[in-house]
């Protein structure tokens, strides 16, 4: 596995968010995680990010995560898309984009990866001087995950790529999460839409107050009467 957790806990202070989580993510695997508000989704990845404390078993690569800094774990190739974007709305899509890179120093690799992302979202390229506050929802998020990829990531976090998202740019986006993965970089995806998430996930975890409630692949889960009564709205 390229990243393994095991009985995971996470803390806002003192509060404990997640009580005990262990999943893991192969290399090149597209891997979701579905859940009800609260139930720890988003602070899952903030722990494997290192924005929030945590203790238990948290490997990437053979390596540990721990004791490193956020930005180090960007280094490491580990780059987050967090919930709600982010992004610096008074600059150009370009400049959101580049500041993805701003760990790296290996020039043309990085014009290649914007480049690739401009292929992923061809509107950016329309788009690359235009200040990211005026753009839609949707195309914020393009910018969002294109920021992250800049980072060269081999583990992808992203955090509810399709709220608030008109119905078309979220069928882009989804496709544009499937090439991703074709590519060859790992995905670890929080995400709401639970219909969408099945359809493109290679595996799902489900969890409930702030623990694993079920797993297995994405054909299991869909075929799983409570699943279907839960998140996909079937009688």
């Amino acid at each position: 596995m390229l990243l393994e957790i095991d009985h995971l806990q996470a803390f806002y202070g003192k509060a404990m968010a997640l009580e005990d989580i262990s999943l893991g993510v192969g290399r090149g695997e597209l891997v979701a995680v579905l859940g009800p508000n609260g139930a720890g989704k988003t602070t899952l990845l903030k722990a494997i990010s290192r924005t929030v404390t945590s203790r238990g078993m948290l490997n990437f690569d053979g390596a540990s995560l721990h004791d490193l800094p956020a930005h180090a774990v960007v280094g490491r190739g580990v780059c987050h898309c967090p919930e709600g974007r982010r992004l610096f709305a008074e600059l150009t899509v370009r400049k959101n984009l580049m500041l993805g890179a701003y760990l790296r120093k290996d020039r043309e690799a990085i014009e290649r990866d914007y480049q690739w992302v401009l292929k992923l979202f061809p509107v950016l390229h329309e788009r690359g001087s235009q200040i990211v506050s005026t753009l839609s929802g949707g195309q914020q998020q393009m910018v969002a995950i294109g920021r992250a990829l800049m980072g060269a990531p081999q583990l992808l976090l992203l955090d509810e790529p399709s709220v608030g998202i008109a119905h078309k740019l979220k069928i882009e986006i989804f496709d544009a999460i499937c090439a991703i993965r074709d590519r060859g970089v790992a995905i670890l995806m929080a995400e709401q839409d639970a219909l969408s998430a099945l359809r493109v996930a290679d595996r799902v975890y489900v969890l409930e107050h702030g623990k694993v409630a079920q797993s297995g692949s994405s054909a299991e889960l869909a075929a799983d009467n409570r699943i279907q009564q839960i998140y996909l709205g079937v009688e």
